[in-house]
């Protein structure tokens, strides 16, 4: 029987990415993403956001670390994982993420810079060009899990 557990998405980045290293020293970085579905009925309309938690590994999460910031537009591709732990009062927990295997950044630093720092002439009156259109695939090794 086959299964498949794919996971695409696009969105912009909540937070810069937070680096840290497994025992071994393999780089793991992790970020937020923030994806908008605007949802129409009748004259109104709205948006919905959801948050996902964004794993890389290795060379992706290098250049997520070094790239990617926040208010990039960026396309990530993955699977989704939970996993279950217990936090610090004691109590049992699951948490939920995507493990990326590639990242395309679809803007680049420096518009999401100039978006974030309000200005409104580049994010309303032209179309922003990816400067970046980096994609990384990702070599994940299972066995060096830190949990």
């Amino acid at each position: 029987m086959a299964s498949l557990n794919k996971v695409m998405l696009i969105g912009n980045v909540g937070a810069d990415p937070e680096m840290r290293y497994t025992p071994n020293g393999n780089p793991v970085a992790n970020f937020n993403m923030a994806v908008t579905y605007r949802r129409s009925s009748g004259d109104e309309s709205s948006n919905d956001t959801e948050w996902f938690t964004i794993t890389c590994w290795n060379k992706t999460a290098e250049i997520v670390n070094q790239y990617l910031t926040k208010g990039q537009k960026v396309f990530v591709e993955g699977r989704f994982q939970s996993r279950e732990y217990v936090g610090q009062d004691g109590v049992q927990r699951r948490s939920y993420e995507i493990v990326a295997s590639g990242v395309t950044l679809l803007t680049s630093k420096s518009d999401a810079e100039a978006m974030s720092a309000g200005n409104n002439a580049q994010k309303d009156n032209q179309v922003v060009q990816p400067a970046v259109n980096q994609q990384v695939e990702n070599q994940e090794e299972d066995k060096d899990l830190p949990w």
